[in-house]
């Protein structure tokens, strides 16, 4: 429904009228408990140190639609496109699956069919800070769609999982989607996330991931944030690691939407875990990209390594905060932490906060932060020898990215993105 009333009206009013008698009822108290915490603390603003360098008033103040219906969908049979990439594919329309996945060795649900059975409130919001976090609140409070993949004890999935969410933006809306991944004792598995929207209106995703990584498990996870510029996109990640478990998760943020603010909060729970975070952002003219991370050592002998960069053109924006909790508990910790900034224009800003705080004696940790512009000598150089000015620039830049985009263990994915970056600087810089 649209109303011409705020947007924080709407939701309440909502909220309200959605109340469902048939769900569990430790999800009934969860979501009450949620939205009493989004009530009190209402939308972020700058004057919240967390949030002072994104200010997402300006992109609350259309007449959303706040339940747009699977219906509108259903005839589009789009996929992302990532050339070559041999998955396991999923289509999600405004959030809902349509169709029964059959996966060997994983369990595909959705959202709302799965969590009728009890044991998955150890595992919904069990680790988010509701009070901390208000949009994620918000999300918990009124998601209605999204699904959960869950890997089986000891399998190896056999090839990635690649979902593609598509939404309609034939008139603004606000969607709030939800995944949850479980990797299972002794289980692996690699999920990949892509987006396409139908239709020009603006429309903003409020969305919230949780990853469950067990005993001697590994989950592996790239979100490609490449999307037109009418998307505002929030994304709130919390991933748990048990003992001996592998996370990684590898988010890379392209030009095209106006506004993207990923909050990535992991906590290694568990002794002799590993935990590999990157991130690549290109900000296009009139763009704002803000990471937010947090990692939280809470045990001995774990290993965790952050690397993120950024590539900032005309007019852009983008804010990088990363912190490193290492508990009293944990000694014989390992933990690093890099953001390396390029700024190809002077009017781009950069604000990067690296943080560490530690509290134990015995530990190896490090943090840091780098910012520059454009290399010019390097370019004349490359010029000099007959390149053209764009394939030069496009050499620095996949040249100062390489420390990420190598990391990636899909080839499939890893070209698409390379190339994704050729492409959506040459975008950017027709728009300067």
């Amino acid at each position: 429904m649209i109303t011409t009333t705020s947007l924080y009206d709407q939701l309440t009013s909502l909220y309200k009228e959605k109340r469902n008698d048939t769900e569990s009822p430790w999800l009934t108290a969860l979501r009450e408990d949620a939205f009493k915490a989004f009530a009190r603390n209402g939308f972020p603003t700058t004057k919240q140190e967390d949030w002072r360098f994104t200010n997402i008033a300006p992109f609350l103040k259309d007449d959303f639609l706040l339940s747009p219906g699977e219906a509108s969908l259903l005839s589009t049979k789009k996929t992302a496109n990532i050339p070559h990439l041999d998955a396991h594919e999923i289509v999600l329309k405004n959030g809902m699956l349509n169709e029964d996945v059959n996966i060997p060795g994983v369990t595909i649900s959705p959202l709302r069919t799965a969590l009728k059975n009890d044991r998955f409130k150890d595992y919904l919001s069990k680790h988010i800070s509701l009070n901390a976090q208000p949009m994620a609140a918000l999300n918990t409070a009124m998601f209605e769609h999204g699904i959960v993949i869950e890997a089986d004890k000891n399998s190896i999935v056999d090839k990635p999982i690649h979902i593609t969410h598509i939404y309609n933006a034939a008139e603004p809306v606000f969607v709030q989607p939800r995944l949850l991944i479980i990797a299972n004792k002794g289980s692996k598995l690699q999920v990949v996330e892509s987006l396409l929207i139908i239709g020009e209106s603006p429309i903003f995703i409020n969305s919230v991931t949780e990853c469950y990584v067990a005993e001697n498990a590994q989950a592996d996870h790239y979100i490609l944030q490449t999307t037109p510029g009418n998307v505002r996109w929030i994304n709130f990640y919390q991933a748990v690691q048990k003992a001996d478990s592998l996370f990684n998760n590898y988010t890379y943020t392209l030009p095209g939407g106006l506004l993207f603010r990923n909050n990535l909060h992991l906590d290694l729970n568990g002794t002799n875990t590993e935990s590999h975070l990157y991130g690549l952002y290109l900000t296009g003219p009139g763009q704002l990209t803000d990471n937010h991370t947090c990692v939280n050592h809470l045990n001995p002998h774990c290993f965790s390594n952050e690397l993120y960069k950024g590539v900032l053109m005309k007019d852009s924006r983008a804010v990088f905060n990363g912190k490193i909790f290492v508990q009293q508990d944990a000694q014989k910790t390992n933990a690093f932490q890099q953001n390396n900034n390029m700024l190809l224009s002077n009017n781009a800003i950069i604000d990067s906060k690296p943080q560490l705080e530690i509290f134990a004696d015995d530990v190896k940790c490090s943090h840091g932060s780098t910012v520059g512009n454009f290399n010019n000598e390097a370019l004349f150089y490359l010029k000099a020898r007959g390149i053209g000015e764009a394939a030069a620039r496009n050499l620095l830049v996949n040249a100062f990215a390489f420390d990420v985009t190598n990391k990636i263990q899909i080839p499939a994915v890893q070209e698409y993105v390379e190339k994704l970056i050729t492409k959506k600087m040459a975008e950017a810089y027709d728009q300067q």
